[in-house]
């Protein structure tokens, strides 16, 4: 039988990024301990930026195309946000939806939300009307922080509910009015409050509510602080352009960020040339990314000139195909490490970065804290080398779905990931299925009962099967098999167009498939196990 200690919070062997990036962790230790220190000053994820402007006074805290402040600046800048939102939220834990691209509105909005006692409901900026409807009802946010580029897609909600970055009447300059020289409370939130209402796609197809306390979030923070080398150091400056309004985003870079006290370059999309400039002209050390972004990188050229100034990069959300990961190790003398994490845990579990060697196609050793077991279906641990269903434990762990908590770990704190995984002869871990039906588009989760609900929706379809096929650029991309009424015939172009208007982009099916039939088991479910025929092409 696997042991459950080969698994959990034993010692680290690291293969280090090259000799510059183990030479520069050895020179930058007194650093790093300084921003552990730092980090572990602040309770919780409201106390993070002011103690690194306590600790970093003057360092920048974030860049942004022409803008650039310090961490005092930035500081600064939450306090009036925070103090303009309590002229308008009186009760804690009220909750707040943030739909901004990765700006500094964006951050000053994120911690001047927690900062007020309130909960941040960061919203994805590719969602459809409807979409954010539902994320906003349900969370039944007092108010929505968002710009002129999105604000039309909030037109279901009372114009004072709403608060907007720039235009002819920009009420986000008016908040931090109405927040100048007004005295902040520093004890308005507390480890045990929720601090993040993060949704994420339910297999019944409505997107559900995860609740993350500020002790989750910071737990998994000091879990990543422990990790050697350091994933952010106090002298990093650090690539932000995966979104912030999704997790990995949010805390795994973001937080850790703030955490260390570093310095963050916010890019509110991903350009492969432009943000390989700009990781050139920012002088860019350390890289959180997703499969999508390195593969893009790989086919450009100048790729060792470009990533000179990179100490450390690494790679999550989905699988990274092993020939890109070859391609830039052999290309730059660059090793991405790879990671795996979930919306409930804040994010990270795992990481090559814990492995003796960081090996393809695996996602690693549990990070510092972190317990995993892999159970078969009886529960039972299953023997070394054997598929299993990943289940975890540890502090940053989430409280359960909104609003009542259900869905959580259970009475001992373990969670079930519905992922399933094996562990070689090292203790690495290897992810090789889901038990949930899940498709990783570019690391987003895309549930196939919210797409298909969509397309049944269409009155010319019968039936529909969305299942997830290979792509080579976003990891898996949806596909729809569609069965016509009797006496129609929808064109495939016809249902992705009635799709999009009702999806955000990334969830809609690149392509349809009309069938005279599907298969049924005999419960009368679709049989997605026989649709294997169909999974080849996109």
């Amino acid at each position: 039988m696997a042991t459950r200690h080969a698994y959990g919070d034993s010692g680290l062997f690291v293969l280090g990024y090259d000799a510059r990036s183990v030479e520069a962790n050895r020179v930058n230790l007194g650093a790093c301990i300084r921003a552990t220190l730092s980090g572990m000053a602040a309770r919780t994820l409201a106390e993070l930026v002011r103690a690194a402007a306590a600790e970093h006074p003057d360092k920048p805290a974030l860049l942004h195309e022409d803008t650039m402040l310090t961490w005092t600046e930035l500081d600064a800048l939450v306090d009036r946000c925070t103090s303009g939102l309590l002229t308008r939220v009186q009760e804690p834990g009220e909750r707040v939806a943030i739909l901004l691209p990765n700006t500094v509105e964006f951050v000053a909005a994120y911690f001047g939300v927690l900062r007020a006692g309130l909960v941040a409901v960061p919203l994805n900026t590719a969602y459809t009307r409807a979409e954010l409807e539902h994320q906003v009802q349900d969370a039944r946010a007092s108010l929505v922080i968002t710009d002129v580029e999105h604000v039309s897609r909030l037109d279901f909600l009372p114009a004072e509910q709403v608060i907007v970055v720039g235009g002819a009447e920009p009420s986000w300059e008016l908040l931090l009015a109405a927040g100048e020289g007004r005295v902040v409370d520093d004890e308005l939130a507390r480890g045990d409050d929720l601090a993040l209402l993060l949704y994420t796609s339910g297999t019944t197809g409505q997107p559900r509510g995860a609740m993350l306390t500020h002790r989750a979030l910071m737990a998994n923070l000091a879990q990543l602080d422990r990790i050697e080398p350091s994933v952010v150091a106090p002298d990093d400056i650090v690539l932000l352009v995966l979104p912030l309004f999704h997790v990995y985003g949010l805390n795994a870079g973001l937080g850790q960020v703030a955490w260390a006290g570093a310095t963050a370059v916010l890019a509110e999309r991903f350009d492969p040339v432009e943000t390989l400039t700009l990781i050139h002209d920012r002088h860019v050390s350390n890289i959180v990314g997703a499969p999508p972004m390195f593969v893009a990188w790989s086919m450009l050229p100048d790729l060792e000139a470009n990533l000179a100034s990179v100490r450390l990069a690494v790679s999550g959300a989905a699988p990274l195909p092993p020939a890109v990961l070859s391609h830039l190790l052999e290309t730059t003398g660059h090793h991405i490490f790879e990671g795996y994490g979930l919306t409930e845990t804040a994010p990270v579990l795992t990481t090559t970065l814990c492995s003796e060697v960081a090996k393809p196609g695996s996602v690693g050793r549990p990070i510092p804290g972190v317990e995993v077991r892999i159970l078969d279906e009886a529960g039972d641990e299953v023997d070394e080398d054997d598929p299993g269903e990943l289940v975890v434990r540890g502090p940053n762990l989430f409280s359960g779905y909104w609003p009542d908590g259900s869905g959580g770990p259970d009475a001992d704190g373990w969670f079930r990931t519905g992922d399933i995984a094996y562990a070689d002869t090292d203790h690495d871990l290897f992810l090789v299925d889901r038990t949930k039906e899940l498709i990783l588009v570019s690391g987003f989760n895309v549930y196939p009962r919210e797409v298909e609900q969509v397309l049944e929706a269409h009155p010319d379809v019968y039936e529909v099967a969305v299942i997830g096929v290979p792509h080579p650029y976003t990891g898996e991309t949806v596909k729809a098999l569609v069965v016509p009424r009797t006496g129609t015939s929808p064109s495939a172009d016809e249902l992705i167009e009635f799709a999009a208007r009702r999806l955000a982009r990334f969830k809609c099916p690149t392509s349809v498939e009309l069938v005279d039939q599907l298969p049924h088991s005999l419960s009368g479910k679709v049989a997605k196990g026989r649709l294997r025929d169909h999974i080849d092409a996109p």
